[in-house]
């Protein structure tokens, strides 16, 4: 049986109100972003750095450098998260905006349609064509007359669905949006807090270092090479490089290379080359250019790629330091690293034994 007059009069008029107008997604601001685990707190260092005394114990200053480059560390590994963070926010809200436009020009487009169907019905009195069908005294206008009706009917019936489908979906782009930005404000909030540890923590360093005479200096760094003689040897001396024969493969030579030829560049935070690298920035861009992307942070090297034990590693892997996963140097064979140590520091040849490993990854694996 076909719609009545009123009946279809009414179905018009819906789908011509069925146009809702949509919010633009909100910013919210969110509490500060989780950063990656494990993520020790630094707020535990003291930035006020008394001058030392007239006999000081210069092994205690390299002590308390150590700390604190280790703390800028820290800071670095969070600054660089919220950035990739950041990016990848920036690109999913670029993409739900492309949606969002998308979306409105094909409910303006229905809305169109849905006009121009209410006005056809204006222009024959407002006679719906169910009743034009059924008071024809003509036959083959009632039998013509009987699929154009259900056509019709079929035709507003998907109109209305598609309408609010496509409402649906903007109202999600819209919600996934304002999400995103609440994301985004919270990761800008955690980058800015981190430039400014790393930022408050070189300033120490710096500060504790400039209190020294030259002749401290110099006496610093041998006490510092020493320190890590002595690590590497001890390193050593455990045998287990008497169990490492793992050969490199193609892409590991790939990224052994790439690494090498960055020997000499300065240690600058957040830097992923060309012209400086942090440590993570260094590793991450040599397994890019091997065609083998991996997590720009040290922690999230830690936590996504593959493990191998110690004895098992070869060169290409990556060796992680510290217990919170903070720095990632290059095994490069024989025992040796290449990493992009700290501040004022340039990408050097080192013992891998110099500092505590954490465990090694593999890219590759």
């Amino acid at each position: 049986m076909g719609m009545g007059k009123r009946g279809l009069l009414a179905a018009a008029v819906t789908v011509v109100c069925a146009i809702t107008v949509l919010a633009a997604p909100g910013t919210a601001f969110a509490s500060m972003v989780r950063t990656p685990d494990p993520t020790p707190s630094t707020s535990a260092t003291s930035n006020a750095l008394p001058a030392p005394p007239p006999s000081r114990d210069l092994e205690q200053v390299r002590e308390k450098l150590d700390g604190l480059y280790h703390d800028a560390a820290v800071a670095t590994d969070a600054y660089n998260a919220a950035e990739e963070q950041t990016k990848a926010q920036s690109a999913q809200i670029a993409e739900l905006t492309k949606r969002i436009a998308e979306g409105r020009q094909k409910l303006k487009t229905l809305k169109d349609q849905a006009g121009a169907s209410a006005r056809a019905q204006y222009r024959n009195g407002g006679m719906p064509p169910t009743a034009q069908f059924l008071l024809s005294g003509d036959p083959q206008q009632v039998v013509d007359g009987a699929g154009t009706v259900l056509n019709g009917q079929r035709a507003t019936s998907k109109l209305i669905t598609e309408m609010s489908r496509t409402q649906r979906q903007l109202r999600q782009y819209a919600d996934e949006a304002s999400a995103q930005w609440q994301k985004l404000e919270a990761n800008r909030k955690a980058k800015a807090a981190a430039k400014k540890e790393i930022k408050q923590r070189i300033a120490g360093a710096e500060k504790l270092q400039s209190q020294l005479e030259k002749k401290e200096r110099e006496r610093l760094a041998r006490l510092e090479r020493q320190a890590a003689q002595r690590a590497q040897t001890a390193w050593l001396g455990s045998g287990v490089l008497k169990e490492v024969s793992g050969k490199a493969s193609a892409q590991d030579r790939k990224a052994v290379a790439f690494a090498t030829a960055q020997l000499g560049k300065p240690y600058i935070w957040g830097a992923e080359g060309p012209d400086s690298f942090d440590c993570s920035g260094l590793t991450s861009q040599a397994w890019a250019k091997a065609g083998h992307p991996i997590p720009r942070t040290s922690q999230e090297q830690w936590k996504q790629l593959p493990h191998v034990p110690v004895e098992d590693m070869r060169p290409g892997d990556l060796i992680i330091y510290f217990a919170d996963a903070t720095h990632v140097a290059m095994y490069i064979g024989d025992g040796r690293i290449i990493h992009a140590p700290r501040p004022g520091r340039t990408v050097t040849v080192a013992g891998a034994g110099t500092m505590p490993i954490l465990g090694v990854v593999r890219p590759d694996a």
